[in-house]
Formats: C-alpha cells, sequence, structure tokens
C-alpha cells in the first residue's frame, strides 16, 4: 500500500515554511554589529557642569579626557562620539554622531558647552587633482632597473646562499664575513 500524496498546497506551505525556517539565520550574514566609537557624553553628565564655577579640572574628572582640543584654541575640548555600521564594500558608515564642545577661558573655567550632530555637519568634497611630484613620472625601465646597484645591508641575511652565490653579510665583508672568499659578486 502507497501512502497518499499530500495536496498540492499543503505541500507547497510546508516546503515554505521550511525554506523560511532556513533562511533566517542566514540574514545575519548580511548584517554587522554596530560600532560605538569615541566618549559618549549624557545630559546627565552635562548637568553635573555648571557654567562659570566648574573647572577643566571638574570635567576631566567627570567625563575623561576629551576627544581632542581645538587646534586653534587649545580651551576648547572636543567630545566624539559615533555609532558606526559596516555597509557593503567593507566601508563605515555613521549612523549617529554626537559632538560636545565645551568651552574654557584662559584660567580655565567653564564658559559654555555647545552640541552637533549629523544634522549639522558640513560635507567637505575631496579635491581630485594631484600634488606634482619631482621625479614621479618613471618609466616602467625605470622602475624595473631603478634599485641595481643600491646596496642595504639589511636584506643581505646571514650569509650568501647555498650554492655559494648571492650578495649576502659574507660577500661583502659584514659581520661574520671570512674576507668575502667563497661568494660571488
Amino acid at each position: 500500500m502507497r501512502p497518499t500524496p499530500l495536496p498540492t498546497f499543503k505541500r507547497l506551505l510546508r516546503i515554505t515554511a521550511i525554506g523560511a525556517a532556513l533562511s533566517l539565520p542566514g540574514c545575519a550574514l548580511f548584517t554587522d554589529a554596530p560600532h560605538y566609537r569615541g566618549i559618549a557624553v549624557s545630559e546627565h553628565d552635562l548637568k553635573e557642569l555648571t557654567i562659570g564655577t566648574s573647572s577643566q579640572a571638574d570635567a576631566q574628572a567627570l567625563l575623561g579626557p576629551p576627544t581632542f582640543h581645538e587646534q586653534f584654541n587649545d580651551n576648547n575640548w572636543v567630545y566624539v562620539s559615533q555609532i558606526t555600521k559596516m555597509r557593503i564594500g567593507q566601508t563605515e558608515g555613521v549612523n549617529q554622531q554626537e559632538v560636545v564642545t565645551l568651552h574654557f577661558n584662559n584660567a580655565g573655567i567653564l564658559q559654555k558647552i555647545t552640541k552637533d550632530n549629523l544634522k549639522n555637519r558640513v560635507n567637505v568634497a575631496m579635491d581630485s587633482s594631484q600634488t606634482p611630484v619631482p621625479g614621479g613620472n618613471a618609466s616602467i625601465l625605470q622602475q624595473i632597473v631603478g634599485g641595481v646597484g643600491s646596496y642595504n645591508p639589511g636584506l643581505g641575511g646571514a650569509g650568501a646562499s647555498a650554492s655559494g652565490s648571492g650578495i649576502g653579510a659574507d660577500a661583502l665583508g659584514g659581520p661574520g664575513s671570512s674576507g668575502g672568499s667563497g661568494s660571488g659578486l
């Protein structure tokens, strides 16, 4: 006696359910966990600082050292935090970014706090031109022959090759040489 085949609809439903169950774990291959970078400054931490009375030492004790100091004003401390995620082509994409700047006067007392995020960013385009470099246009022949005759003692190794030919530290009178005999130049 032969088992009765399942009706087509039930068979299709079963195959679809099995396929869905098998494909769900594979979706994790195409996603990446977010990467947290920098020093995240919370609103609670900022409320602990008082403009006009908090010092640089107070800020560093509460928040830690800044990500960087502004280039032209060492009294401006910048804390940057980012949440990044890998995108297609293994490039990092910034999902969230917070920039908190603490402005101190010359006496080291907090004067102002500013906050920025991705909405305030300025996109800067890269310059596509190239800086001319003297001698940067070597031909293929110059590139191949360019290293002939140059000597680097670090590349010689501990001695000549097993066949007795080649340039090593022994052949050039380097450390451990016996006067250069037995090696061909």
